[in-house]
């Protein structure tokens, strides 16, 4: 590669005209891609999940060169990382054509996947093109309790079998988990078993959203799996490397400083600021959980330029009129140990200021472990 540290501007220009173009804006340095909705497990706490054979949702997916097309755009204003989820991406018959054309972009891919499609086809893709990591949750150690959640017989052990596949081919993989009323009772044993994989990394999850479609009924299966907020902060209180971190960033996450006085936007995150996500329909979106009406953009009616330049701020400057909401919410010191957002109010409510009691009551309870461990 030709040595740019002693060149003019100019010359570094004729070289990269990429970096001309977009010095001094706001470049999306990362993207989701959520090729599918569809899934062949039946997760009780899924968000997204429609059935692997729904037809419908099938016949609305963005073919593979349409995928292509965003991710090029992507590249071309400066993004580097693709993540390629789902849904069960694997379930795409054209995976191997859309994962080398990410690729062949030159941008750094991760997929998400339940290992439970993986086959040799997958497995060698892997090893010639290497992703940057692939990502696996596990919902249990046991056929009972992995079966209990996914609700698929014979789901543990194609489960099972994909990840012995991905260790024998030394393809870069890590574990993670999601902590629910199922498989609460076997999370010391799955966190043990995903640390065992994953030598560099494990995260595990104990908070639920609903539905991005707002379906009634699993909206339910949701609640019902969720870990109350007590079990919440005992699990954590007892795992040394988040109480660690809590430790570490009291004053961080519990800080009157960080509250919000005045202020009427809905947005004081990071979404649509250097990543975004477009939905297996060709849907933008400035995080994967903002589905509220008005603030997703049809990738199929315009460009990813005018999504990311114009449409983002546009959205980033919605505010609320609400005072129960400017009160409360805006205000509180605790919304760092809180998963209220718009997008989460929105699911929760069906409107971006709307309270998320459930989520309060988790932030407090975690409140409450900060200023123990702070006294310590």
């Amino acid at each position: 590669m030709t040595q740019t540290f002693n060149l003019p501007k100019e010359k570094i220009i004729q070289q990269f005209p990429l970096w001309e173009r977009i010095k001094g804006k706001r470049i999306p340095l990362s993207f989701d891609l959520e090729i599918t909705a569809r899934c062949n497990l039946n997760c009780r706490h899924c968000y997204i999940n429609l059935p692997a054979g729904d037809r419908k949702a099938q016949s609305r997916e963005l073919a593979a060169p349409e995928i292509l097309g965003i991710a090029r755009q992507a590249v071309e204003m400066g993004a580097m990382w693709c993540l390629l989820t789902g849904g069960e991406p694997l379930l795409r018959g054209d995976f191997e054509d859309i994962y080398l054309g990410l690729k062949r972009l030159g941008l750094l891919v991760s997929v998400f996947t339940n290992a439970t499609l993986i086959g040799e086809k997958h497995i060698q893709l892997w090893q010639q093109y290497p992703p940057r990591d692939i990502e696996v949750t596990a919902y249990g150690v046991t056929r009972e309790t992995y079966e209990a959640v996914t609700r698929r017989p014979g789901s543990f052990e194609r489960f099972m079998d994909g990840l012995e596949k991905l260790r024998e081919s030394g393809v870069r993989v890590r574990l993670k988990s999601m902590v629910l009323q199922s498989n609460f009772h076997e999370h010391e044993a799955i966190a043990d078993f995903c640390r065992a994989y994953t030598k560099d990394f494990y995260r595990y999850d104990p908070q639920l959203h609903l539905r991005f479609d707002g379906d009634p009924a699993r909206n339910e299966e949701i609640r019902a799996e969720r870990l109350t907020p007590e079990q919440i902060a005992a699990l954590e209180a007892a795992d040394p490397s988040r109480l660690n971190a809590l430790r570490k960033y009291c004053d961080i996450l519990i800080n009157e400083q960080y509250t919000h006085l005045g202020c009427d936007h809905l947005f004081h995150c990071g979404a649509g600021t250097g990543s975004f996500s477009v939905s297996y329909d060709g849907r933008f979106r400035l995080c994967s959980s903002l589905w509220a009406e008005g603030t997703t953009f049809d990738l199929k009616s315009g460009t990813l330029a005018e999504a990311w330049y114009d449409f983002v701020p546009q959205v980033r400057d919605l505010r609320s009129r609400r005072q129960e909401f400017l009160d409360t919410c805006r205000k509180c010191a605790l919304l760092d140990l809180c998963m209220w957002c718009p997008a989460h109010a929105h699911l929760e409510t069906g409107k971006m200021d709307g309270a998320t009691p459930y989520f309060c009551a988790v932030a407090h309870e975690r409140a409450k472990i900060i200023r123990t461990v702070a006294e310590k």
